[in-house]
């Protein structure tokens, strides 16, 4: 299994940064791996709502489907399940004194007969989760929405 938790400090209050993160259709603005999504339900987004993202993973373009599978205060995760890949996205906001801290926790494992090359998803899951923050960082440090 493929392990990654990187930490983002914002000046945008918990209430933005959650609402921001929790809105997984958001992902495409910031990750340059996310080719597109959106979500696909309407209402609040809590448990069981539903975002569509393509993803682009070694020269294909994947879609995935992230279901809201835990939330708590400050707290949500998002879990895709293929036939051949298990996605799960923990993403936690904290008040830090007069900021905010966003913790992203990212597992990526194979299903089935290529879990025996998870060891090899770990190397480049690394180097994708790095991009991806680091477009996080870029957009957390703009004004907050709205």
């Amino acid at each position: 299994m493929a392990h990654v938790v990187r930490t983002v400090t914002t000046g945008w209050s918990p209430d933005q940064a959650f609402a921001y993160m929790s809105d997984f259709s958001h992902a495409a603005e910031w990750d340059p791996g996310v080719v597109a999504a959106r979500r696909e339900d309407a209402g609040a987004i809590g448990p069981g709502s539903i975002f569509a993202l393509t993803v682009h993973v070694a020269g294909r373009r994947l879609p995935l489907r992230y279901e809201v599978t835990d939330w708590g205060p400050g707290r949500v995760t998002f879990t895709a399940r293929s036939a051949a890949l298990e996605s799960v996205d923990t993403v936690t906001v904290v008040a830090r004194g007069e900021a905010t801290e966003v913790r992203y926790d990212a597992r990526l494992r194979f299903r089935g007969p290529l879990g025996l090359a998870d060891p090899l998803l770990a190397v480049g899951f690394r180097k994708i989760a790095d991009r991806a923050i680091r477009g996080l960082e870029r957009r957390l440090a703009e004004v907050a929405p709205g």
